[in-house]
């Protein structure tokens, strides 16, 4: 089993000002990638990616995005393999 977490963020004067915290599963020989928070669109936001590529967006409020960062990275370490599990069932389907 292959899994990876890329983290990605900008920031000025302790201030996160962009990010993308993913987590990616090596299944049926590809890196794919299975949950993403992310900035982009201009707003923070989960992204809950499908195996047949349709994904869900959630917006995740939190006063700023340094909070929303280290929620992001938390969740994606503690629940990875639920996510897995979700992914490699939608694969089998």
């Amino acid at each position: 089993m292959l899994d990876r977490l890329r983290v990605s963020a900008i920031k000025e004067k302790g201030e996160i000002l962009e990010f993308c915290v993913q987590y990616e599963a090596y299944i049926l020989e590809n890196w794919q990638a299975v949950i993403r928070y992310d900035t982009a669109h201009g707003y923070a936001h989960k992204d809950t990616i499908h195996f047949d590529g349709k994904v869900d967006k959630e917006p995740v409020y939190f006063v700023n995005y340094n909070l929303v960062f280290t929620h992001a990275t938390q969740d994606l370490k503690k629940n990875w393999k639920k996510y897995r599990q979700n992914f490699e069932l939608e694969a089998r389907k």
